[in-house]
């Protein structure tokens, strides 16, 4: 009997002698990162602007992003690492390019979710059609939205979950996500209504204690706001901007922050803290690393790499191309539209002064288009002019170029302000900005401001010029401006008293006229920076 039970047993005892051991070690995990995709299915024109290593204090672009090569991007680096995960911090939709906006940003979507994406803040873009379309989209994506700070007003719930959470190694790590709490002054109206933001750092440790009591130790912030950097993408000698801020409110579980909306790329430190952003249109992949402690779960060690999505080191995914080129093809016969000529390129880099050649253009055929209604002077926001405005080499401007400018599709509204008003709307181009934003002047329109004056008191007094002539304080000026502005965005509140309103042309359709009257490119400055 004992010798049958010891042969039974010699089996077990070398099966246990020659099974693993426990995992030793901490469990690594590979987040993938974008932000600020804004529908470039496409790889952009612009690419992605680097420090030239050759030539220190300039940039060199280099052909880097669009759907088919980050596909790559993503799918090469989770194949280094079964514990994976796919992540972004907002503004995946809207200011699109005609290949996406054409059919409600669904080809992005549709895009995204083929890569895997598994999770994304809100951003404030992603409310461009208002919060009815965005819940119309979450039912369309194979990710989540997050939405931790908006909240419903009627029913005192936040839009979409606050965050999620995925176990690696049996180990849970919650994604926080949210945007920015300004986004109502940054959005069209309409579509935030009944939604309050509330404050970024207050939402997030609020969720801490939560998150802890069911034994999550990890846990990586998504959010839509972010900073500027001094340098190139994996360099962070300082950083400024809101993402500071919020960072150092923080509650201390919080291990690492996935940022964007300000369209940098950077790979920082605040106090002791990772914060990433990979610049905008897929042009940069972060790949971030979290060391997981396997008894506690929490967060040993969180590094990062900005990885530019050069599109002669990431071929294009061949589906991914597939799926890309077939709504190219469903845009061509307007996207290729032929609307007349442009001798070079017109770029949207701000001078000093804070104007644009793509700006003062635009601003002139907005003042074009709204002649008959009375306009005297328009200004165009600089955020809604999202690109360069590039010919073919050929001369050739086709209306994809003018809507890749002007993707937002908003009415011109003329309205009658006296000269004071005016005066208050362009001081609040510094008063209550995180950063200057200077209005596009239509030609024939003037100031000077001063940058050595505070917020407030910029503007020169008796600088304000229209066809050479001064304009007095009580002067009434017929402006127009698009329905964003008009509505008050950007904090530009000002014009929300302005009077006499006359609902004009959508934007982008006075471009197009302007473009095929033969408007010129003006070169002269209309505004005079002092300082």
């Amino acid at each position: 009997m004992l010798i049958r039970l010891a042969a039974l047993l010699l089996p077990l005892a070398l099966l246990a002698a020659c099974a693993s051991p426990p995992p030793a070690g901490p469990v690594r995990v590979k987040v993938l990162a974008i932000n600020d995709f804004h529908g470039n299915l496409q790889t952009p024109r612009g690419g992605f602007r680097q420090p030239d290593p050759a030539n220190p204090g300039k940039t060199l672009t280099v052909p880097a992003g669009g759907a088919a090569h980050l596909a790559t991007a993503v799918r090469e680096s989770a194949a280094k690492n079964p514990n994976h995960v796919f992540v972004a911090a907002g503004d995946l939709i809207g200011a699109s390019p005609l290949i996406s906006a054409l059919f409600k940003d669904e080809p992005t979507v549709q895009a995204l979710s083929a890569m895997g994406l598994f999770a994304s803040a809100v951003g404030n873009h992603e409310f461009d059609r208002g919060a009815a379309e965005l819940l119309r989209l979450q039912g369309l994506a194979g990710f989540q939205y997050l939405a931790a700070s908006t909240v419903d007003v009627a029913t005192g719930r936040t839009l979409l979950p606050a965050y999620v959470v995925k176990r690696f190694e049996g180990i849970p790590v919650a994604f926080i996500g949210l945007t920015l709490k300004a986004t109502p002054s940054i959005v069209v109206p309409s579509g935030v209504a009944g939604l309050e933001f509330r404050d970024e750092a207050e939402t997030v440790n609020a969720l801490v204690p939560a998150l802890q009591a069911q034994g999550i130790q990890a846990i990586v912030l998504l959010i839509h706001e972010g900073g500027f950097p001094a340098r190139g993408p994996n360099d962070c000698p300082g950083l400024s901007g809101p993402i500071v801020g919020i960072v150092e409110r923080l509650h201390p579980a919080v291990d690492a922050v996935i940022s964007g909306h300000t369209h940098r790329a950077y790979n920082c430190r605040v106090g002791g803290r990772l914060v990433t952003s990979a610049d905008q249109y897929g042009t940069v992949l972060s790949e971030i690393e979290l060391s997981l402690d396997r008894r506690t779960g929490d967060v040993l060690d969180a590094r990062a790499d900005n990885v530019v999505v050069r599109t002669d080191r990431f071929a294009a995914d061949p589906r991914m191309a597939a799926l890309v080129a077939e709504f190219a093809q469903r845009v061509v016969p307007l996207a290729r539209r032929v609307v007349g000529r442009l001798p070079a390129a017109l770029s949207r880099e701000p001078a000093p002064s804070g104007e644009s050649p793509v700006g003062r253009f635009v601003a002139d055929a907005q003042l074009a288009a709204t002649r008959g209604a009375g306009a005297q002077l328009a200004l165009m926001n600089p955020g809604g002019l999202r690109a360069d405005l590039a010919p073919d080499a050929d001369g050739a401007l086709r209306y994809e170029h003018l809507f890749t400018v002007q993707p937002f599709y908003n009415n011109l509204v003329t309205l009658t302000l006296t000269g004071a008003e005016l005066v208050q709307l362009l001081e609040q181009q510094w008063a209550g900005q995180p950063f200057p934003r200077v209005l596009q002047a239509s030609r024939g329109f003037g100031y000077a401001w001063d940058a050595a004056q505070p917020a407030g008191r910029r503007v020169q007094p008796g600088s304000l010029r229209l066809e050479g002539r001064a304009i007095g304080p009580d002067d009434r000026v017929r402006v127009t401006v698009n329905t964003f502005l008009a509505d008050g965005g950007d904090n530009f509140l000002a014009l929300k008293g302005g009077r006499e309103r006359v609902t004009g042309p959508m934007d982008i359709d006075a471009l197009e006229a302007f473009v095929r009257e033969g408007g010129a490119a003006d070169a002269q400055p209309r505004v005079t920076r002092l300082n």
